[in-house]
């Protein structure tokens, strides 16, 4: 299916541009996103009376994401997290909690689908550059340093936090000692009666 793209898009062109796609891919996205109509005779003689019009708005865009890229861009996070002492996290560090410390570190309004992690997901303590891909071909870099928290000697396998069983255990124990001293004491007194 051809169609005119009104605004740039990867590989298929700039505004425009007429490209040859998949029925799908055009009734699924780029009608619905208004990225693109069908490449029509009339929609071709509108797209030339709108071009001035459609680049306009296309190029405010493009400075709203580069305004956003600048807020943004080398931007250094620390993200705690439990971790076992081989340095494997208990859980994972996601696109959402990238972009929730972005936004609390900055105030911008980074999406988690704006994350572009480098392999999925972090499982292991470390530093890491993560791009956030804001739209528009405008990207930023970030640096995330995973790091655990201060104490994990209270956390289980799982990151659930352990009661520390061996206090426990030793005020119960020392709890039934006296018991059975004060128990001893008093047969000893029947005995000596």
């Amino acid at each position: 299916m051809n169609v005119i793209l009104l605004e740039k898009i990867g590989k298929l062109g700039e505004i425009g541009d007429t490209a040859n796609v998949k029925s799908g891919y055009a009734r699924n996205f780029l009608f619905p996103q208004g990225k693109a109509i069908p490449a029509t005779k009339i929609n071709l003689e509108e797209f030339d009376q709108r071009k001035s019009e459609l680049m306009a708005a296309h190029n405010e865009k493009i400075g709203v994401a580069q305004a956003r890229a600048e807020k943004v861009n080398g931007t250094s996070l620390t993200i705690e997290v439990n971790s076992s002492d081989e340095g494997k996290l208990f859980g994972s560090v996601g696109t959402r909690d990238v972009a929730d410390a972005v936004n609390a570190k900055t105030g911008s309004d980074i999406t988690k689908a704006e994350v572009s992690m480098p392999h999925g997901v972090i499982r292991e303590l470390g530093d890491y550059q993560i791009s956030l891909e804001l739209g528009y071909d405008v990207k930023a870099t970030i640096s995330v340093s995973v790091v655990g928290l201060e104490s994990t000697a209270g956390v289980s396998a799982d990151g659930s936090l352990i009661e520390e069983i061996d206090e426990a255990e030793a005020a119960d124990a020392s709890e039934s000692d006296d018991s059975e001293e004060s128990s001893d004491s008093s047969k000893e007194e029947k005995l000596a009666e």
